[in-house]
């Protein structure tokens, strides 16, 4: 009998044994065919919006080092020169290109000023978009607008213009420069959401249909970023009590993310074709408790709004208008050295 116990188990020691060795051999062989179809970024034209500061830029950086021919898009002339100057003078073919890509003819006209340039377009990274920070009640219908124009109806229009230069080619690639904020809407970013919820279901739906005519699309989901960018966004309500949370947030180690890192992981999901890029830790918990208790992760964004400012004041101002004691410190300090170094 025992015997006969010591056999079975010796068996159910190998099996386990068998399927440890099975599903590592299954994970080294889809790793070997990532590496071999890997996709070559040399002398790619990657055309990205908002290329001219933050992420953006680091995105633009990290692609030059790879040989990519570079298209950056945004709307601050002064913001574009610095950035190509830059660039260029690390080696890097770049063109820039100011738009307001809320217009779908500049939308349009960017993607041909790529073509007309270079000859081709291979990669589209829609990253261009805009925050407003503040309670519910200070926002009026035209921000939302504002926002959702900036961050999804741009993007579709990208898409669109360089759609029938993808299928001429016969590939292309799409990467959609979502957030968290379109898994999880945050208090106090409303408009944001919003625009970032629609964002991740276009890029998705969207991916789902162009997979037939060899174009990829990555949607990529970050935390906060620490570009700087804070002093950049339009804030309403208290303006000193909320762009200091605000920046608080995104300069927060454990609440925002290093740029450069982020970047590289976006390019890595790209080369390898991954339809999903979540990037930290933290995001991804965030998303998976969301799928599993929605309720819970409601309760604690109603908790944390209740600790928010509270303000019925609707003027705009900067971020950089609304720094006062309160958006200062040394956590603060991290994003006011990043947005020299990205220039925000």
């Amino acid at each position: 009998m025992q015997n006969h116990t010591t056999e079975n188990a010796s068996a159910t020691s190998k099996s386990a044994l068998w399927a440890v060795l099975g599903v590592a051999a299954i994970a080294a062989a889809k790793a070997i065919y990532s590496e071999i179809t890997k996709y070559d970024l040399r002398e790619k034209v990657v055309l990205i919006t908002g290329g001219s500061r933050g992420l953006g830029l680091a995105m633009a950086r990290e692609l030059g080092k790879k040989g990519c021919r570079l298209v950056i898009c945004a709307r601050n002339p002064e913001q574009l020169e610095k950035a190509r100057e830059e660039l260029a003078a690390d080696g890097i073919e770049v063109i820039t290109i100011q738009a307001d890509l809320t217009v779908q003819n500049e939308a349009k006209s960017a993607v041909e000023a790529a073509v007309n340039r270079f000859g081709q377009l291979d990669v589209v990274i829609n990253n261009a978009g805009v925050m407003i920070v503040g309670p519910e009640n200070t926002m009026d219908i035209d921000d939302f607008k504002k926002v959702v124009d900036a961050n999804l109806w741009s993007a579709l229009y990208m898409v669109k213009a360089a759609i029938p230069q993808f299928k001429k080619q016969g590939e292309g690639r799409i990467v959609n420069i979502c957030s968290i904020g379109g898994k999880i809407a945050v208090p106090h970013m409303l408009p944001y959401s919003v625009s970032k919820f629609a964002m991740v279901g276009l890029s998705e739906g969207i991916g789902a249909e162009l997979k037939k005519d060899n174009i990829h699309v990555t949607t990529v989901i970050p935390n906060l970023m620490r570009t700087g960018s804070p002093r950049n966004v339009s804030v309403k309500g208290d303006h000193a009590a909320e762009y200091a949370w605000f920046k608080f947030s995104a300069s927060a180690p454990l609440l925002s993310q290093n740029a450069d890192k982020a970047a590289k992981e976006i390019i890595s999901g790209l080369q390898h074709r991954k339809s999903h890029v979540i990037l930290t830790f933290t995001a991804k918990v965030a998303i998976a408790l969301q799928g599993i208790m929605p309720g819970t992760i409601s309760s604690v964004m109603e908790i944390a709004n209740r600790y928010l400012p509270d303000s019925d004041n609707k003027m705009t101002k900067t971020g950089a208008e609304s720094e006062s004691e309160l958006s200062q410190g040394i956590v603060a300090e991290r994003s006011d050295e990043a947005a020299i170094k990205y220039n925000e």
